[in-house]
């Protein structure tokens, strides 16, 4: 979720173009991920979207089913969405109970100072799912290896890192305080280029998909 504008000196404008063709790959990787969870005439929405490329992705794809929508919602909007976005007080989500069909939590937990809060709200305001994408501690040198890739992949956009992420075990005690329930885990993911992969991603990354209509947590 975007803190602040993004700065416009030389480096952080070479670390936006360096990171292009990796951000290209993820979105990819996700919307192929998330299109397995859409129904026609879904209304997604999309928390903390920067630019909206990963909405658009979804839309965009010969895939994705007929009649679905996305919206997205931040705290400070970049300009020139590839989406529609609504910027909101970075708190409550300016929509009622049960008004979306799937929430997209990616990347954007680790940056919030209250992330049981987001949830919270996330869980609010849809109907039935709620997809995160996530980091995760595990293997060699894991905290600092995703503490780079947070500071390079956000500090071109004026993004701030709180560099807190979490474990497994964390990240299902995490989800367990909430009333619906665990229905797929993502524990490695191919989510970059392939050298860029082998340092930055697999057992970094970690994706949670949780249903809202099923009922309570997981056992």
């Amino acid at each position: 979720m975007q803190d602040a504008k993004p700065e416009n000196s030389c480096a952080s404008t070479l670390l936006r173009r360096l990171h292009a063709p990796i951000y290209r790959r993820r979105i990819s990787v996700l919307t192929d991920t998330i299109l397995a969870y859409l129904q026609a005439n879904d209304l997604l929405l999309d928390v903390g979207c920067g630019s909206g490329a990963l909405g658009r992705a979804l839309l965009d794809c010969r895939r994705c089913p007929a009649g679905v929508r996305v919206i997205g919602l931040e705290s400070n909007r970049r300009g020139g969405e590839a989406i529609e976005v609504q910027a909101y007080d970075g708190h409550v989500f300016p929509y009622g109970n049960n008004t979306v069909d799937l929430v997209i939590l990616a990347d954007v937990l680790h940056h919030e100072a209250c992330p049981d809060r987001l949830l919270a709200e996330a869980i609010r305001v849809t109907k039935r799912i709620i997809f995160i994408k996530d980091h995760k501690i595990e293997g060699f040198l894991a905290q600092p290896r995703i503490c780079v890739l947070d500071w390079a992949a956000n500090t071109g956009y004026g993004v701030k890192c709180l560099f807190r992420y979490n474990t497994k075990p964390e990240w299902n005690r995490f989800l367990n305080r909430f009333s619906v329930r665990l229905t797929r885990e993502i524990n490695c993911i191919d989510l970059y280029p392939a050298f860029f992969n082998l340092i930055f991603g697999k057992r970094l990354h970690y994706c949670a998909v949780l249903d809202k209509s099923a009922g309570g947590p997981s056992p």
